[in-house]
């Protein structure tokens, strides 16, 4: 009797089975930690503009109403298409008085959209809090 090498089509088969169960379970939970992972960019990128507007308040006397007034204290030569910290959200300021602000992380990158923004206030309230809290 002659003895074969190799491996069968049935052997084969369950390999690629194998390792398309492996992928189909992996590549979403991949997908999601880059998206928690950018969306951490953007939360510093907020917790910045924030420190940038109490630092202008505490030599101004109030919040600036203008987000290029920040952005040579912050250090960040755009923020229009996102920023350097945060490439995937634009870092905008809504709603801003001379004794409040808004500061909103809006994706602009597909692959952030599904994500939704961000946003944090003068007294550090942060929301959507499931997105902060991840």
């Amino acid at each position: 009797m002659k003895s074969s090498r190799g491996i069968t089509l049935i052997e084969l088969l369950v390999v690629i089975a194998i390792v398309g169960i492996l992928s189909a379970i992996a590549v979403p939970i991949y997908t999601n930690y880059l998206q928690r992972a950018r969306r951490a960019n953007a939360k510093t990128a907020l917790e910045q503009l924030s420190a940038s507007e109490e630092m202008f308040r505490a030599e101004n006397g109030s919040y600036s109403t203008n987000l290029t007034q920040l952005v040579n204290s912050w250090g960040v030569s755009s923020v229009a298409g996102g920023t350097p910290s945060a490439p995937d959200y634009g870092i905008l300021l809504n709603s801003a008085t001379a004794t409040t602000f808004i500061g909103q992380a809006a994706p602009v990158s597909a692959r952030q959209l599904s994500d939704g923004s961000l946003f944090i206030d003068q007294n550090g309230n942060k929301w959507p809090s499931d997105k902060w809290a991840k």
